[in-house]
């Protein structure tokens, strides 16, 4: 809570809205906001109801935690590299991000047989890894082999997984609940808006056409390529829409552990007026070119 409010004690009316005057500060402003909405995140995921969890979160809630926690991280870094203005990196780190937002949404949404499925299509590589030992694969003759296969079989000995448990996720093809990431992402969120995000940013990790157009190469006079070996600089576009995301889990995660808090509620209530009114006020004063 302190670490909170001391991130919050920076944040005056008057400070807000000098920075949010022209591109030049808007744009130095998101960057110092969204390194300290991070920091909120990774507070809120500290935080714990002694009598619920007086150590720590069972395999009903953990896998929650981890998927908040790596929202924060990879928030960080998009924050770092926004300081570098390196639109490009902050692309590919948005995807999997948003994909953690959206599954730790959903799986607050289900029952603890999700969270088991969940749990379960993770080991789908793993599991292949013991069929190969079984059929006297070499590599596991290997230092290396000898340490993946020890940490596989203490990460299912946790769990009280055996090889014949897995009948439903490999009919399910390995799918939450037999869905695709789609049919999750509509149940949680606006379907209309799954095409120019999750989607659009699928490029960034696998690449496309369209993707080396963006980053990649500059179109000469003659219609033909060359290479383009600068960063894309970056601003709000990148940042805004996304924090736009990030919120509600957190908020979904004290209702579930039982942290019902009105100042951690405030907390975030202010994260999503402060970054509407970055986003509001770049669209009207960005231009298209400019900035």
């Amino acid at each position: 809570m302190d670490e909170i409010a001391e991130v919050m004690s920076r944040y005056s009316e008057a400070y807000i809205s000098e920075s949010l005057t022209n591109l030049k500060t808007i744009n130095s402003f998101t960057g110092t906001f969204v390194k300290d909405v991070a920091e909120i995140y990774d507070c809120i995921t500290r935080v714990r109801n002694v009598e619920r969890n007086p150590t720590g979160f069972s395999l009903d809630d953990a896998p929650i935690l981890g998927l908040l926690t790596r929202i924060w991280k990879l928030l960080k870094e998009i924050a770092l590299y926004y300081e570098r203005d390196n639109a490009e990196i902050i692309s590919i780190l948005e995807r999997p991000l948003l994909e953690a937002s959206i599954t730790a949404q959903y799986l607050m949404q289900q029952d603890i047989s999700v969270m088991e499925d969940y749990r379960k299509c993770s080991y789908k590589d793993r599991l292949r890894i013991l069929r190969e030992l079984k059929q006297g694969s070499r590599f596991f003759e290997t230092k290396a082999g000898k340490r993946l296969l020890v940490s596989i079989e203490e990460k299912m000995n946790i769990e009280g997984f055996t090889e014949a448990d897995f009948k439903i996720q490999k009919n399910n093809r390995w799918r939450l609940q037999g869905k695709s990431f789609f049919d999750i992402f509509k149940e949680v969120s606006d379907e209309d808006l799954y095409k120019c995000t999750y989607g659009m940013m699928s490029e960034s990790i696998h690449g496309s056409w369209n993707e080396s157009m963006d980053w990649c190469l500059q179109k000469n006079e003659d219609n033909t390529f060359t290479v383009y070996p600068f960063y894309h600089g970056a601003d709000v576009r990148l940042i805004c829409p996304t924090i736009k995301f990030c919120n509600k889990p957190y908020k979904m995660w004290l209702d579930r552990i039982d942290c019902q808090d009105k100042y951690l509620s405030g907390v975030l209530d202010w994260v999503e007026r402060v970054n509407k009114s970055i986003f509001m006020v770049f669209d009207q004063k960005y231009d298209g070119v400019n900035g």
